[in-house]
């Protein structure tokens, strides 16, 4: 990757506005793990303040006396810095200051709102602050414009290049080939015992094995870190500062096995970024739908896989309490790939994890083009949640409140979710072409895979967009088909169906 040639002042300019970005990233953080309830008020005002401070270095006249000087530049890795602070300038620009500190403001009020009321299981104390939410987002999405639906404006702020037309294509095709599979695996008789997995397991020691899972992964704790919070998280201050955090359940280990794997490959995404890229918009992931194909590929097709567990089987049980001692290690894999329908996104199998995803965009989609009112989300989403997956929530806490992302005013996030685990079985497929990926897990020699996520995906950061680096790595274009097969093989055989 070549050298980014710019001037002093310009170079400054951009390293001044990634400090502010990164003080801002680090006081997120803290109020996500460490900060007392008393606190929240002030900080959020804070937090306001830096929000205002980089808004008003991205929308400034010397940011566009800048753009105008190098959008002809000959230099690529300048033109691609150049596009993405031209790209942050317009759409920041059309949002007034006072509005955007405003709402980063309600944001971080927001979130302290949801997890008391995420605690209480009462919806109603979320209520008014999502309202103004989704009317800020409403607003802002007529601020950038769009052509065909309103939500696609904010799903580009996630997933550049993807569309709602699309998004309606994709999805019911795929839930039509996962329900179908799910129908054949709820009346299968050879289905996985799970209650084999259920026993006190301490919390310190499930961070013990966590952390050597990690240490395979190639995850480097000298620029990083792993700390509990209620809603896990990976959060990059910079490529040498990638955090990730968990949740802990003494009672069922996959809660906290699982989602530290899957935060882990959102940070090796972050930690593998290329340092020319270093301090400029670049130096991060191209979209949250490649980010979630990194942190879904070490979940589920790496962690959740009979080779992982193979390898990995007896350092579980040097951890593990005296009751997984004498438990096969095929009834074992099978176990922690029991498909059930559930009620919780972050603790669903790998099969019906897409649904779960769809059932929220349909919600956020519905909220942002008028059609849901944000009174009646609990009842339409138990409505839903019936309807794709056959489950009702008791209360709130596991029904509309579970999820952070409408707090952190996230909408359009979510189908970047289910986008990533396509996008993840179709590397998967091209990786397999150069790798003998099956070989490497059974011997857990996971660097190797590391290094072909790193060269072909991670380096590039924001170099290229999603769809052009699928294209890149995959040589064809977004193509569903692979996350159908993947699924179809993996439970056909643990299922015998």
């Amino acid at each position: 990757m070549a050298s980014l040639s710019m001037d002093k002042e310009f170079q400054k300019y951009l390293h001044e506005l990634d400090a502010y970005r990164e003080v801002m990233m680090l006081t997120h953080w803290d109020m996500r793990t460490k900060i007392p309830k008393k606190g929240v008020e002030q900080r959020s005002e804070v937090v306001g303040f830096l929000a205002e401070k980089v808004h008003q270095l991205q929308t400034s006249d010397k940011m566009k006396h800048f753009i105008e000087i190098y959008k002809s530049s000959s230099d690529e890795l300048m033109k691609k810095v150049i596009e993405e602070c031209d790209e942050t300038y317009n759409r920041s620009s059309k949002i007034p200051a006072d509005e955007y500190k405003d709402y980063v403001i309600l944001q971080s009020k927001a979130e302290s709102v949801w997890q008391h009321a995420r605690e209480k299981a009462d919806f109603s104390l979320f209520e008014p602050y999502l309202e103004k939410l989704v009317e800020y987002n409403k607003k802002f999405a007529s601020y950038w414009g769009y052509e065909d639906n309103i939500y696609d404006a904010l799903l580009h702020n996630f997933e550049p290049g993807m569309t709602t037309k699309i998004l309606d294509e994709v999805f019911p095709s795929l839930r039509q080939s996962i329900s179908g599979l799910l129908i054949q695996i709820m009346d299968s008789s050879a289905k996985p015992d799970p209650s084999i997995l259920h026993a006190h397991f301490q919390k310190e020691k499930q961070e013990a094995f966590t952390i050597e899972i990690l240490k395979q992964m190639g995850y480097d704790f000298d620029s990083g870190r792993l700390d509990e919070t209620v809603h896990p998280f990976e959060i990059t201050l910079n490529s040498n500062d990638v955090r990730i955090t968990t949740r802990y359940d003494e009672e069922d280990f996959r809660m906290a096995v699982f989602g530290t794997i899957h935060e882990g490959g959102h940070a090796l995404y972050e930690q593998n970024i290329h340092p020319k890229l270093m301090r400029t918009p670049l130096a991060t992931g191209t979209s949250m739908g490649i980010h979630e194909s990194q942190s879904l590929f070490w979940e589920n097709i790496i962690s959740r896989s009979k080779g992982f567990w193979h390898t990995n089987y007896d350092l579980f049980k040097s951890y593990a309490p005296d009751h997984f001692q004498h438990i096969p290690i095929d009834v074992f894999y099978r176990a922690v790939n029991e498909v059930k329908p559930s009620l919780i996104r972050i603790e669903a199998d790998e099969l019906t994890y897409p649904l779960h995803i769809m059932v929220r965009y349909e919600l956020e989609k519905g909220l942002i083009n008028g059609d849901i009112s944000v009174k009646d989300l609990p009842y339409i989403w138990n409505e839903m949640m019936e309807n794709y997956l056959g489950v009702k929530p008791p209360t709130d806490r596991e029904g509309v409140l579970q999820d952070v992302h409408w707090a952190s005013g996230d909408f359009g996030y979510f189908p970047s979710y289910a986008l990533g685990y396509m996008y993840a079985a179709q590397f998967y497929s091209a990786m397999k072409k150069e790798l003998m990926v099956d070989d490497l897990i059974q011997s857990g020699n996971f660097l190797p895979i590391k290094e072909w996520l790193s060269n072909h995906i991670h380096q590039h950061g924001k170099m290229k967009k999603p769809l052009e680096l699928i294209e890149d790595v995959t040589r064809e274009k977004l193509n569903t088909d692979y996350l159908v097969t993947y699924l179809t093989a993996k439970y056909t055989e643990i299922y015998q169906l």
